[in-house]
């Protein structure tokens, strides 16, 4: 059982953005983590990508096991959760690209966590948007 933290961000929107996942073991100890710039992107496309990013990051290492993915983006998560329609095309591609991951897995939960509770993945996407604009 591993657990994500994803984050996403553009300052300005579109704008300047980044994303960052943080991903924990059972212990809830930090196994990896991944930060990347994005050129000019609006919020939403970085949530997604975040989520793509620890996925793909994830699968690497430990492919075939449960997951929990949390996120600050309740719309990203209700999105995922088939609560909301994803009717930008921007973002729909960015869903699928979710959707292609999730095989890889033997079960992923996405549960939406207040920015507080989500400080690691946060910094992650803040020190990539930081790599970008100096």
């Amino acid at each position: 059982m591993y657990t994500i933290y994803t984050d996403g961000g553009a300052r300005g929107n579109p704008g300047p953005a980044g994303a960052g996942a943080a991903i924990f073991n059972k212990d809830m100890k930090l196994v990896a983590e991944v930060s990347e710039y994005l050129g000019e992107q609006t919020n939403n496309w970085a949530e997604y990508e975040a989520i793509i990013l620890g996925l793909e990051k994830l699968s690497s290492i430990a492919e075939g096991e449960e997951v929990t993915v949390r996120l600050d983006s309740q719309l990203a998560q209700r999105q995922l959760l088939g609560e909301y329609k994803v009717k930008d095309q921007g973002l729909y591609k960015q869903y699928l690209r979710v959707q292609n991951l999730l095989p890889k897995f033997k079960n992923v939960a996405f549960e939406h966590v207040r920015r507080e509770q989500n400080k690691e993945a946060d910094a992650l996407a803040n020190k990539a948007m930081d790599r970008g604009t100096t």
